[in-house]
């Protein structure tokens, strides 16, 4: 399997050199939003990703106005006909986003996300899968799940509690409060805010630095770190999300809240 092709892929672009790639969600019409799609590429090249021994930094961005517009909203209505024969397919869609995420932790390159514009629900817990983290100084972050009338899924609520503890992770889940760049740095969500014109240079730059490191090194440490984290609060655990995605798509109140949401969000 080493250095198999790049997977064929449609909403995903791939650009590799020098021991460095980026990867770009390249959906700009819809804002990069994550379809069931998306997700399973993103699963595909970190499986690829998993066979090139010759990369040892990848670069994770968004084209366009923004990083991330969060799971996409047409996937989700699709999947709430209430139909239960298409019940085994809603639940692995659901569970679609928390294999994504899981993949992309567990790529044995040092994945460096690069955040500009917004960052949405699903795209926070992406964010969250990598190891180091820059933010564009327009960067703006929400995690609206709950007033969509969902729980926040793709183990999304243990990388937030191991990343920013736990008080702040249910104040940003449950109000759903937008915050930028600064304060997510300060939380220590973010390592670095950058002026959003040097965002590609400065991360290019920073995998450049570490591409340039020991492999066995680089790879080691990241394992390590990971176990810890594994040990600390697991992330792992976490198929039944798609369970509690699946029921808030058919109790009344979820749905209720969710269609009120989506009117808003469709209203010119």
């Amino acid at each position: 399997m080493a250095n198999q092709q790049i997977p064929v892929l449609r909403t995903l672009s791939v650009d590799i050199k020098d021991r460095i790639v980026k990867v770009m969600l390249n959906r700009p019409e819809r804002l990069n939003a994550l379809s069931v799609e998306v997700l399973e590429e993103i699963i595909d090249v970190a499986a690829w990703l998993s066979s090139r021994v010759d990369v040892r930094v990848a670069i994770l961005s968004g084209s366009g106005r923004a990083f991330c517009a969060g799971f996409d909203l047409e996937d989700f209505t699709r999947g709430d006909s209430g139909n239960s024969s298409e019940g085994h397919f809603a639940r692995r869609s659901a569970d679609t986003g928390r294999r994504a995420a899981e993949a992309w932790t567990n790529i044995p390159q040092i994945s460096i996300a690069a955040i500009h514009g917004h960052c949405v629900g699903g795209g926070v817990v992406l964010v969250g899968a990598c190891d180091l983290r820059l933010a564009a100084d327009d960067a703006t972050f929400i995690i609206p799940e709950v007033d969509l009338g969902i729980p926040l899924a793709w183990g999304g609520i243990p990388r937030l509690v191991r990343e920013i503890g736990p008080a702040l992770t249910k104040e940003l889940v449950l109000t759903c409060r937008p915050f930028g760049a600064v304060e997510a740095r300060d939380i220590g969500f973010i390592n670095r805010v950058v002026p959003v014109a040097d965002l590609l240079v400065q991360s290019e730059g920073l995998a450049r630095q570490l591409a340039a490191k020991p492999l066995y090194a680089l790879r080691t440490t990241k394992e390590q770190v990971n176990a810890v984290l594994e040990e600390m609060v697991g992330t792992r655990r976490n198929a039944a999300d798609a369970d509690s995605l699946v029921f808030a798509m058919h109790d009344p109140e979820s749905r209720e809240v969710s269609a009120i949401y989506l009117a808003k969000r469709r209203k010119p």
